[in-house]
């Protein structure tokens, strides 16, 4: 190693030992089985998972798993280019159908994660004039996207404030691209955004709106096609990006919808496109399946819905505050992060693998515990969850 690589080790590993001092460093828990409501976990034994975006239960759903097997003998491991190189596989293009009808847009293009797609749609669809308004609780994937972007301007209007994007839409100058950006459920926070009020808005100003629905896919709406659909505002949105890796099978990958223009505009210049390997043909496969599960039960969708609601309203009756919201988050506010981190690690004690997050994911002093829930859950599950969560809050002086 060279002599700036040793220095550089050496600053690094102070910084490392100054997150443990903290009782802030992140360990990465071993998983020995596949994802589920119960998995296999090395040095604990059988957990119960409450941190998981497996929202549907689909990760290791027999059929999913089935395809992305049949995938990967029919396909082999990928297509070892970028697509307009050396091709694309069938199911690339099916996934690409399903995904649009699924969304109500015209057409989708699949990218290796929602993080490319959003760093794939958002530089792509801002020219010299464009103004980004984007909320202040925007996914990281988002904030980066924007930073690549070089945007005329940009406003950060506050979480879900109508009156802050009203004012910066009304800022623009006539003839500027305004492109308004939201998550459509808030990953820290579990609530929606005010899609209704922001669609409104950007018709009365001529805008763009693009939502990030990766935690609203296979969760929002009666069937599942997210928060356009509970809002009743399908095929209302212009662009939606979202992923694969939630609720959609579980596995990686993420996309765009939109209209037939985009999209092909996206194929032909996005640089997270031209520069990256299609999705594994085993993912593309299995995704696609997971999508056609979520089409034939839509009652999946039915029991997150309804075990969501049950399990923060008995956590209220335990006496923890969880944040309002209709997503299959529930967010617990808990203080510093050495605190939350702390009662994630008492809660894997009782078996209960729940994840505690802080700065700088969240704002400084808002740490919290984020339970997710997953409709592969049963109310066994659910009531041993609790009994935990009793148990930890009374230790901690929670509750």
């Amino acid at each position: 190693m060279s002599v700036g690589g040793e220095q550089l080790s050496r600053a690094i590993g102070t910084e490392l030992e100054g997150l443990r001092e903290a009782g802030t460093y992140k360990h990465a828990n071993v998983l020995r089985s596949p994802q589920g409501p119960v998995v296999e976990m090395e040095g604990r034994g059988e957990v119960l998972v409450l941190s998981s975006n497996n929202y549907l239960g689909l990760a290791a759903r027999p059929e999913v798993v089935e395809a992305g097997i049949e995938g990967l003998r029919r396909y082999g491991a990928g297509t070892a280019s970028v697509r307009f190189i050396c091709g694309t596989f069938e199911p690339h293009l099916e996934l690409e159908r399903e995904l649009a009808d699924f969304s109500g847009t015209e057409a989708s293009l699949t990218y290796v994660s929602c993080w490319n797609a959003n760093e794939a749609a958002i530089p792509s669809l801002t020219d010299e004039t464009t103004v980004i308004l984007s909320d202040a609780l925007n996914h990281a994937s988002i904030i980066d996207a924007i930073r690549l972007s070089r945007p005329a301007r940009k406003v950060i209007y506050r979480h879900s404030s109508m009156d802050e994007l009203r004012e910066g839409l009304e800022s623009c100058d006539a003839g500027q691209r305004k492109l308004v950006i939201t998550d459509g459920v808030f990953s820290m926070e579990g609530d929606l955004a005010k899609l209704p009020d922001i669609i409104e808005l950007a018709r009365a100003h001529e805008a763009v709106v693009l939502v990030d629905d990766s935690h609203g896919t296979g969760v929002m709406g009666d069937t599942g096609r997210g928060v356009a659909e509970h809002f009743g505002l399908l095929g209302e949105v212009d662009v939606i990006t979202g992923t694969l890796g939630k609720a959609l099978g579980g596995a990686a990958g993420g996309y765009v919808a939109a209209s037939e223009e985009v999209c092909d505009a996206l194929f032909q210049r996005s640089r997270p496109h031209l520069f990256s390997n299609a999705l594994p043909a085993t993912v593309a496969c299995s995704a696609l399946e997971a999508v056609r599960v979520l089409r034939r039960e839509p009652q999946l969708v039915e029991r997150l819905h309804t075990i969501t609601a049950r399990f923060r309203e008995q956590l209220r009756e335990i006496g923890y505050a969880p944040l309002d919201g209709e997503g299959a988050i529930i967010p617990i506010i808990v203080g510093e992060t050495a605190f939350a981190i702390e009662m994630s690690q008492r809660l894997l004690d009782e078996g209960v693998f729940v994840t505690g997050f802080g700065f700088p994911v969240v704002p400084e002093g808002t740490a919290r515990i984020r339970v997710q829930m997953s409709a592969a859950l049963e109310d066994e599950h659910l009531d041993r969850a609790l009994e935990a969560f009793e148990r930890v809050g009374k230790q901690l002086g929670v509750v």
